[in-house]
């Protein structure tokens, strides 16, 4: 998985009160949820997500797995389109 797009992930949680940990202290593949993700916090970081990446999470991928770690959001995005090289 791209670092450049995990870096960006992680840039976009920052400044904000999605996780009750900080997102530094995370490994890539830490569950977000167990951080203080929660449902309310999800749909933020859904619309922070698309506006940082200019792009429109198709309703397939708007479920809790997508949201369950840095990795799996990098993944969805990569899916999608966004350019693993990308900065």
């Amino acid at each position: 998985m791209s670092s450049a797009v995990q870096a960006r992930v992680r840039a976009v949680f920052k400044g904000t009160d999605f996780l009750q940990a900080d997102v530094d202290s995370l490994a890539d593949d830490s569950d977000l949820y167990a951080a203080g993700l929660n449902s309310h916090a999800t749909v933020n970081l859904m619309l922070a997500l698309e506006e940082a990446f200019d792009v429109e999470l198709p309703d397939r991928l708007l479920r809790r797995r997508t949201f369950s770690s840095i990795n799996a959001i990098a993944e969805a995005l990569v899916e999608i389109g966004v350019k693993e090289d990308a900065t």
